[in-house]
C-alpha cells in the first residue's frame, strides 16, 4: 500500500503541474516511476521504458482534464488541434518503435538533456516574438510530426514544444497553453499504444503490465491527476505564476540531475 500512496502523491502533484503550465507532467513523471520502480526491484534493463510507458498513459488521463477546464475558459483553439493530430499520431508511433530500439542508457541521457533544455527554457528564456502565422496543412503536418515523435521519446504532453510554437505563430498565450493542452491528447493515446505494442513480448516485466505501461502505477497517478489538473488550469488564468516556474525549473533540474547521474554511473 506504500507504493500505492506514493503514485497518489505523485499524481496529485504532476496533475496540477500539467494544468498550470501546459507542461510537467512526463518530466516529472518519468524520473520519479523510475525511482519507485528501482524501489520495487523491477528488471533494470526494462525500468526506463516502463516508466516512459507509464507515464504517456497517465497522460491520456491529464490531458483530458486539463483540456476540459482550459476549454470552459475558451482557450482551446480546436482546428489548431484538428490539423496537427494526423502528424502527431505519426510521429507518436516512430517515436516508441525509436525508443524500443535505444539502449536504456542512451534514452536517459537523452530524456535528462531535453529535460535541462526546458528547464533552461524556463529559467532564462523569452516567449517566442510572434512573427509569423500558422503554416499550411503540410507545414502543420510536419510539425505534428516531430512534436509526437520528440514527446514519445520523452514522455511529455507536447506542451515544451506546441506551446513556443503556437506563440511564435500569433497564438495568444493563454490559447498557447489551452490548445497544447488538448493535443496533448492524441500524443498521449498515440505513444501509449505505441508503448503497448513494443513492450507486449517482453518476459521480464512486473506483473499487472500492459506492454510497457505498468497498471498500478497507472491507475493511482491517473486517479490522483484527473482531481488536481483541473486546479492547474484554474489557477493559470489566475495566477501570477513567475515565481512558481522558476521553482519548477529548479526541481526539474534536481530531477534531471539524479536520473542522469544513475544512468551514467
Amino acid at each position: 500500500m506504500e507504493w500505492y500512496l506514493a503514485y497518489l502523491i505523485l499524481g496529485a502533484l504532476t496533475g496540477f503541474l500539467a494544468g498550470l503550465f501546459g507542461v510537467g507532467g512526463g518530466l516529472v513523471l518519468v524520473p520519479v516511476l523510475l525511482m519507485l520502480f528501482d524501489a520495487q526491484h523491477f528488471s533494470s534493463e526494462h525500468t526506463l521504458h516502463l516508466a516512459l510507458g507509464t507515464s504517456l498513459a497517465t497522460i491520456i488521463f491529464t490531458s483530458l482534464s486539463s483540456m476540459r477546464k482550459h476549454h470552459q475558459h475558451g482557450a482551446v483553439d480546436w482546428q489548431v488541434v484538428r490539423r496537427i493530430t494526423p502528424g502527431i499520431l505519426l510521429g507518436t508511433a516512430i517515436g516508441a518503435m525509436t525508443a524500443s530500439l535505444v539502449p536504456a542508457q542512451g534514452l536517459g541521457i537523452f530524456f535528462a538533456l531535453f529535460v535541462f533544455f526546458v528547464a533552461a527554457q524556463i529559467l532564462f528564456g523569452r516567449d517566442p516574438h510572434p512573427s509569423r502565422q500558422l503554416p499550411g496543412p503540410a507545414g502543420m503536418t510536419l510539425t505534428g510530426t516531430l512534436t509526437g515523435w520528440i514527446s514519445s521519446l520523452v514522455s511529455i504532453g507536447g506542451g515544451a514544444i506546441v506551446v513556443p510554437f503556437l506563440v511564435w505563430c500569433n497564438v495568444p498565450i493563454r490559447h498557447a497553453i489551452g490548445t497544447a493542452s488538448a493535443i496533448g491528447f492524441p500524443i498521449a493515446v498515440g505513444g501509449t499504444l505505441g508503448y503497448i505494442a513494443v513492450g507486449a513480448h517482453i518476459e521480464a516485466l512486473p506483473e499487472m503490465h500492459l506492454g510497457y505501461v505498468y497498471l498500478p502505477a497507472l491507475f493511482w497517478v491517473s486517479f490522483a491527476t484527473v482531481l488536481t489538473a483541473p486546479f492547474g488550469a484554474k489557477a493559470a488564468h489566475r495566477m501570477k505564476v513567475e515565481l512558481l516556474r522558476k521553482l519548477f525549473a529548479a526541481m526539474l533540474v534536481v530531477l534531471a540531475t539524479k536520473l542522469l547521474l544513475k544512468v551514467l554511473g
